[in-house]
């Protein structure tokens, strides 16, 4: 019995090496795993359901191939795409989780998350966030003509590039006391997340115990996963 965790793939029609290597990997090793996990950013930017580019067409005819096999596959929204909804994940077969979420691991209860609002030292980015998550903000969005958002997407994106560029890497790292706030909130000893692409396993307490904190890796120049098995975890590069 295998549980796969994957995520930050920033999938995009002009990076088709990365949605062929995902292919790849969903007929392979994700077709004998017994769960796959997206933990977000599957996608480098998500204009709505209604604007489906041609990668996500394949993923999600590749992840529907998937749930025909038996594979249980969930998803959880990350900060690029957010706007994802139902009616995607019904065409993919994926089952939307919500922002935090407990995931009976083997008889372990573990929490999985994006990440991105553990990172609040970047307050700015936090403020961002704030206004893209509002439903009335998103309403307004998608009600745009698919050119428009597009190149808000792509405004968006530049903008991110710069703030990057400004801002000191450990403040747009995860912040270690709201990490603690959110392993004593749902009382467990092991959290996976994504987002800062910095592929790692933390080992601190946490609610007077040992715990550990599991990064994945981003898919920009290789596939990275984490494998999770009754007998432990293996984060790996694939």
């Amino acid at each position: 019995m295998t549980t796969l965790f994957i995520s930050d793939l920033h999938l995009d029609d002009k990076r088709p090496e990365t949605t062929a290597l995902l292919l790849r990997f969903l007929e392979r090793e994700a077709a004998n795993a017994e769960a796959l996990y997206i933990l977000g950013d599957l996608f480098e930017y998500w204009l709505g359901d209604d604007a489906p580019s041609d990668c996500s067409l394949a993923v999600a005819k590749g992840l529907r191939a998937l749930g025909q096999k038996g594979v249980a596959c969930y998803f959880q929204h990350g900060n690029r795409d957010f706007l994802l909804r139902q009616n995607y994940a019904d065409l993919a077969g994926m089952t939307l989780l919500p922002e935090e979420y407990l995931a009976d691991l083997y008889g372990e209860r573990v929490l999985l998350m994006h990440g991105d609002s553990l990172c609040t030292d970047d307050v700015e980015y936090q403020q961002f966030r704030s206004q893209v998550r509002d439903p009335a903000w998103q309403k307004e969005f998608l009600a745009q003509s698919a050119e428009q958002r597009l190149e808000a997407a792509r405004m968006a994106r530049d903008a991110s590039a710069l703030h990057k560029g400004d801002v000191a890497m450990a403040i747009m790292d995860v912040n270690a006391a709201e990490v603690l706030r959110r392993f004593e909130r749902h009382g467990v000893q092991r959290l996976i997340h994504g987002h800062t692409h910095r592929p790692a396993v933390h080992e601190l307490t946490a609610n007077g115990q040992a715990a550990q904190r599991i990064v994945l890796g981003d898919w920009f120049t290789h596939g990275s996963v984490l494998r999770v098995t009754p007998d432990g975890y293996d984060l790996a590069v694939i």
